[in-house]
């Protein structure tokens, strides 16, 4: 299969290539760009393409790429100062201890 083929692709990850780029382009991405992070995306999800003949015929495609939001995560308490940080930290402490303490009670 030469470079750039995408015959051993199926609709669905064509759509979800189509669907990848999209967000690119909205993002400010060039088309041309947008359309090789996309595919790039698929390959790394689905590992190539699925149409028999290819080696990764019939195999089920999981979504790797899309569970990444929770490691992109925690810039903002990243962001803010130790002190800051801390004081948030005894203040959410001292409420668990004061809730805890309600609680047993009844």
């Amino acid at each position: 299969m030469p470079q750039g083929d995408k015959s051993k692709y199926t609709d669905k990850q064509e759509r979800k290539a189509d669907h990848i780029a999209e967000g690119y382009e909205k993002r400010g991405v060039s088309e041309q760009e947008a359309e090789r992070r996309a595919w790039a995306t698929v390959n790394k999800d689905d590992g190539g393409g699925k149409k028999a003949g290819g080696s990764g015929r019939g195999k089920a495609t999981g979504h790797p790429a899309a569970h990444k939001g929770g490691a992109k995560g925690g810039k903002a308490a990243a962001s803010r100062p130790a002190a800051e940080r801390s004081a948030s930290a005894k203040k959410a402490a001292a409420t668990r201890k004061r809730n805890a303490e309600h609680h047993t009670h009844h």
